[in-house]
Formats: structure tokens, sequence, C-alpha cells
């Protein structure tokens, strides 16, 4: 590979010169994913966006050239579910170098805090009003993590409690968290989680599904005094302020959790009666159900953290066939999805590392998902899913410049990715040592830092 150009940014984020008008990867392997795949072909960025593309694409003058001999250029990598860059489980960068522990979470909200609940009327375990966007944390050292494996995108989500909050698609790179947000409201999560101790509301499956139920009432109701009282009626009570309710009416789309069958077509049925645009997350047994998605229409995001079997799990105990079955069949799901016309993308859903996200999506290769399938759900279905589709998720004039760009192909072990472009901004992989004790790798470079140095 021969790089043209000066001032190259690295993972870190530090600013070089400022980038000229024009840079062209060229004699490249172009994965366009909208459209065939150009086996020799260039990529002409300008000011963050793509400008052209193809066979034929005539370079402009003066233009930075990236030679891509050997190369590929894929739509940059997407996690459909994630909480990389939030405050919320976040690994920081210490201000010093190295690692600086992880800061204690914030009581969860599916533990009640006071009296026990009541019932609805105190909205346990909700927090509608929380926006990933304004809880990103740029020293995450999970960006760096996700960068270094070809991931430009992702759309994280705060996942505490029953309704947790909305999301955002955050670019992986920026030198501020207003510079990282890309759409602020992806949507809005929820789970099914018990929040009662000591007999406290809902504490069961069938208690959260009714208060869900509940506060979407409450919301309906909601909305239609705030319509009423808008309409300047004399005498009329103003309605009081309900910030779980605003958060609620704030969702474009809601995420549904749905793992077995059975609570697939159970969310179905629940989405169906919330008249909220819904995506169902999980899927582990979505082999089993892929034509009853495809009737529902529901498009989905399924977990790469496949099931195993728990590593201090009792050898004695004896584990149902579903359970086994589930285990052994879990990683056909995407191509089942795929062969029924279901959409689809992929999660991390907590996996250990970026790296291993990858290694997952190939085992769901191995299990008859296509290649081409694989890409589009890591790209641009992820970007339909979120209505963000106009802006990234392939290869295409008048698009984010968002390129991950592989010596070889994107699921060979042996591949590595050579460089990124996030926002039309380079970035070039970083080494990930982790430091010793005391913060400072043996090289004396401070861990998430930068040589400052100039690339040729």
């Amino acid at each position: 590979m021969r790089v043209v150009f000066l001032g190259l940014l690295v993972f870190a984020g530090v600013r070089a010169a400022e980038p000229p008008a024009f840079i062209a990867i060229r004699n490249a392997r172009v994965v366009t994913v909208a459209g065939p795949v150009i086996e020799r072909g260039a990529v002409v960025v300008q000011n963050g966006f793509i400008t052209d593309v193809g066979a034929s694409v005539s370079v402009p003058p003066g233009a930075w050239l990236v030679e891509g001999e050997g190369l590929t250029v894929y739509p940059g990598l997407i996690d459909a579910l994630s909480t990389w860059g939030l405050i919320e489980g976040a690994v920081l960068a210490s201000p010093t170098g190295g690692r600086a522990a992880t800061p204690a979470p914030a009581p969860s909200p599916s533990l009640p805090s006071g009296p026990p609940s009541r019932g609805p009327e105190d909205r346990p375990a909700t927090t509608s009003w929380l926006k990933a966007a304004d809880q990103v944390q740029i020293a995450d050292r999970r960006l760096e993590q996700a960068r270094n494996a070809g991931f430009t995108t992702a759309v994280s989500f705060p996942h505490r409690g029953i309704i947790a909050g909305h999301g955002a698609a955050l670019s992986l790179a920026g030198e501020t968290a207003g510079q990282m947000v890309m759409s602020p409201d992806a949507g809005l999560y929820l789970t099914l989680s018990t929040s009662g101790q000591f007999g406290s509301f809902p504490g069961s499956l069938m208690g959260s599904i009714a208060y869900i139920r509940q506060v979407w009432l409450d919301a309906a109701h909601y909305r239609q005094a705030k319509d009423l009282y808008a309409r300047n009626t004399p005498g009329l009570v103003r309605p009081n302020y309900d910030r779980a309710l605003e958060g609620v009416l704030d969702a474009r789309r809601i995420l549904l959790p749905a793992t077995s069958r059975v609570e697939i077509e159970r969310m179905i049925r629940f989405a169906a009666e919330l008249h909220t645009p819904a995506v169902l997350y999980g899927l582990h047994q979505g082999y089993r159900s892929a034509e009853v998605l495809k009737t529902a229409g529901l498009p989905v995001i399924v977990s790469a953290k496949w099931p195993v079997k728990a590593r201090d799990a009792d050898p004695e105990e004896e584990e149902t066939l579903r359970t086994l079955e589930t285990r052994d069949k879990a990683q056909s799901t995407p191509a089942a999805l795929a062969g029924a016309g279901v959409k689809f993308a992929f999660s991390s859903d907590g996996l250990e590392s970026p790296r291993e996200f990858v290694r997952a999506v190939k085992k769901s290769i191995d299990a008859g998902l296509k290649p081409e399938d694989a890409i589009r759900a890591l790209t641009l279905s992820a970007a339909e899913i979120y209505g963000i589709a106009q802006r990234i998720g392939s290869i295409e004039k008048g698009k984010v410049a968002n390129l991950t760009i592989i010596a070889g192909d994107l699921f060979d072990d042996r591949s590595q990715v050579r460089m990124l472009f996030i926002d039309g901004r380079k970035y070039l992989p970083t080494p990930e040592t982790p430091a010793p004790p005391g913060g400072v790798p043996p090289s004396g470079r401070l861990s998430g830092g930068s040589t400052g140095e100039v690339r040729q």
C-alpha cells in the first residue's frame, strides 16, 4: 500500500493539518453495498462527503491519493445496538495516561431506591427522559477498540430499567461529544425487567408488560390533555407536566426485547397494541420465527453474543432440549432472516471487544449466512432501521465519507484494518497494548495518546 499525503490523523483524535479539497482512494476493491462490487475502482471524498465512486473515476488534480492495491473499501461498520461512547459502563482513559478506574455506576432504576412502588403512577424503573446524546463520553476506551476493528458508527442506548431512555447514532470519532452525535433520536429502549423487591410493583413479567401498557395509555391521555389545553379553551385546568410521558411521546420508535419464539410472537402483538413503530432485539431463536417476522414486517437486531454454557454451570444439571437447540442453532438465525426477507442488523450486546463482535458475525456466515448479507447487516440495513440511510451505510455519491479500508476480506481472520475515514477524516489503527500497573506502557507513550508524528 502506498499513501501519498501529509498530516494524517490518528485514532486519539489529535488534529493535524487541514485536509486538502479532495482525497482519492484508487485501484481498490470497492464494496458499495447499495450496488455491485467494483473489483477495481476509486472513491473520491471532498469536505467529508463522497463525491464520486466507480470503475472509471477521474481523480481531481491535487487530490491526496491512497493507492488501494490489495485493499478492500467497505462502508463504515455499524453496531446497531450498543453502549459504546456512553458514560454507563464506559472504561475511561486516565488524564495522566493509562486506564482509569471505571466510574461507579449510578443506582440502577431497576431497583427501588425509596418506598416500594405502589403502581404505575410511581413510574418505577422509568427514565424515558434520558438521552444518550447527552451522555456521550469521548474518553471511553472502547471507541478506540471499535475503530481498530473497523467500526465508524454505533447506535448507543441507555440500558437501565424498564423504559430506559433514548438512543443516539454516534460517529466514533470527534473532538467533542457534540461532534459525535449524528442523530439524537434513534429510539426508546425498553426491557421487560422486573423491578419489584419485597412485593413492589411490577415484580413480574406480566406486571412489566401491564406497566408499559399503562404508561402508553397515560401518554395518549396526556397528549390529548395537552392538545386541548393548547387550544386556549376557557376555564380548562392546565395539565401537570410529566417528564416520563414527555419522553414516551418523543419516541420515534421503540426497541423491544425478544429472544425466544414465544417472546417474539408476544412482542409482535405488543408492538401493534402500542401503536408505535418497533424494532425487536435479541432474536436468538429467530431461526424458528423468520416467517412470522416477515409477515409482521418488523425489523430486528440480532445479538451476536451467541448463547454458550456458563463456565461456572453445575456439570450435573440437566439442560432442556430447547436450551441445547438454541445454543446449537442461534447462529443460523441471520441466515433464516435473510432467506425470509426480514431486515436485520447486528448488535455487539456486551461482547468483550469489537474484534470479537466481527468474529461472532463470521460464525453466522459459517452457519449459512451469505457474506454479502452479513456486510449489509453491518452497514446499510442498520442505517435503514434507524432512518439514517440517506447519510451512511453504503458507498454512494452524496453520503458521509464513513469508510473502512481493509487489507484482505472483512471476515478473513488474517485481514487487517489499514485505515478508516470518519466524516471524511482519515484515521489509522493504533496499538492496543494494555497499560501495566501505574498506567504508562513500557514505551513511555501514554496509553490512548498520540506520538504526534506526521506519517507519509
